[in-house]
């Protein structure tokens, strides 16, 4: 059976949110105790580097709704497509964060009530970081990544090497943000393992949603001025101009 092309988009943002929710939060989730903050950060960053490479032709690999608006607000995709991969981002990080939440179960003595890889702040953080402090850190850490997205995958940009740095920029701000409130800069990723963790998880979510779009924002708006849109491509290997890469739509 033929698929077309927005199918296959949706279909890849949806898996590629569940791949990261599951890998990425259930690194912490599944094994925090044994590869501490550093093995976090990484196992992060690498989902995010495979899964740009593996997806990001087909959709662009965004699978985090803060990335998301930052395209639509420079312009790279319309305002559907960027509803339809929230809506792709959202559940495939539910259905991640329930993968997951099936595997901890098996799992004697793990707890997956409270924490369960979420964020939070005050006696949730791991230095008791405050709402203000949680909520800056993750415009900061939102508007950092988000950024790096967009400036690799502007049209200046060096072709071929796009996954790296956005790979790397994910580790970076979560070896900065873990131990202030779990790092989220993805509403997406947030959302999937707070609706199972209950309580707290619930009532401070709103931060992770609100404050990662922001910094998001923030980043489209300072990436249009840093990176004019008329500047011409960069080609640095064989592929061709016009071969989808991570970060814009196929």
């Amino acid at each position: 059976m033929e698929t077309t092309t927005e199918t296959r988009t949706l279909v890849t943002e949806f898996l590629g949110t569940l791949l990261l929710v599951l890998f990425a939060v259930g690194s912490a989730v599944l094994a925090g105790e044994y590869i501490g903050t550093f093995g976090i950060a990484l196992a992060f960053g690498f989902t995010m580097l495979a899964l740009a490479y593996a997806l990001g032709p087909i959709s662009g690999c965004h699978i985090n709704p803060a990335v998301t608006l930052g395209m639509l607000l420079a312009h790279r995709i319309t305002l559907r497509a960027a509803i339809e991969y929230w809506i792709a981002q959202v559940v495939g990080g539910i259905v991640g964060a329930a993968v997951l939440f099936l595997i901890a179960k098996q799992v004697p003595g793990l707890a997956t009530d409270g924490a369960f890889g979420t964020n939070g702040w005050g006696d949730r953080s791991a230095v008791n970081i405050n709402l203000g402090g949680a909520f800056v850190a993750e415009i900061v850490m939102t508007f950092v990544f988000v950024f790096v997205v967009l400036a690799v995958t502007h049209k200046v940009a060096v072709i071929g090497f796009d996954g790296l740095p956005i790979g790397l920029a994910l580790a970076t701000v979560h070896l900065f943000g873990i131990p202030l409130d779990g790092t989220s800069v993805n509403p997406a990723r947030s959302i999937g393992p707070a609706l199972f963790a209950g309580g707290a998880a619930i009532t401070q979510l709103w931060l992770f949603i609100v404050a990662p779009l922001i910094g998001g924002a923030l980043a489209a708006v300072v990436h249009q001025i840093t990176h004019p849109p008329l500047e011409p491509r960069v080609v640095a290997d064989k592929a061709s101009p016009d071969e989808p890469k991570p970060g814009a739509r196929a």
